[in-house]
């Protein structure tokens, strides 16, 4: 079956995009596929669809290499969306496509991995685009997303957060943390609140008034 698309007109769901990193386990897409999102896939990434049993609603790129996508998927059923402009990447790219369908957020995957250099890249794209699109970087191990200014989620106690600044960040304050900041300034080469938790269930509240912190969930 193709992904389900009753929330096509209202994008209720976090949109799915599938780049062309390193690859998830299938329980992983399963569970991001059960809520039936909308699904875009990267060019490269289209090839592994039908081992992840993967149907997208789209799949973009530039295709060089006479790279053909429709041996991958069916055209009737999955837009093929040519996006040759060399001044983005093809994940930039991507994110366009969705912000430019009315969608407000976005679970990513397989984005990580590889290559060191696309990964970087990668995390640049997402502070640039973060003002327009909610995203959600995710893996087999951790969940990561660049905040706002003022950010509370509830989190059971004992929970992994780590606290990023990229490249720094202004007058951090939180609570709800084992290890809270108070007034804080971040920075990498500096200081950083990694492998942090929350100290019990509740709410964990962070603000800042500068920069940009990567929170970053983890699973041990």
């Amino acid at each position: 079956t193709m992904s389900s698309n009753h929330r096509v007109q209202d994008f209720q769901e976090p949109a799915l995009l599938i780049a062309d990193g390193e690859k998830c386990s299938q329980k992983l897409v399963d569970e991001l596929l059960a809520w039936g999102p909308f699904v875009l896939m990267l060019d490269g990434a289209v090839r592994f669809s039908s081992a992840y049993k993967i149907f997208p609603d789209a799949v973009l790129g530039d295709f060089d290499d006479h790279f053909d996508a429709k041996k991958f998927v069916n055209p009737e059923h999955t837009k093929i969306i040519e996006a040759p402009n060399q001044n983005k990447t093809d994940l930039e790219k991507g994110l366009d496509y969705l912000i430019s369908l009315g969608i407000h957020s976005v679970n990513i995957i397989w984005a990580n991995g590889q290559r060191t250099d696309h990964v970087l890249n990668n995390y640049s794209s997402y502070i640039k685009y973060k003002k327009d699109i909610q995203i959600a970087i995710i893996d087999d191990y951790c969940k990561s997303y660049f905040l706002p200014n003022e950010f509370k989620k509830y989190y059971p106690k004992g929970s992994k957060i780590s606290l990023i600044p990229a490249w720094q960040a202004k007058q951090v304050c939180t609570s709800g943390l084992k290890y809270d900041l108070d007034d804080a300034h971040l920075e990498l080469g500096q200081k950083t609140s990694s492998s942090n938790e929350s100290a019990k269930d509740g709410f964990v509240q962070i603000s800042f008034s500068e920069g940009n912190i990567l929170l970053i969930e983890c699973q041990d």
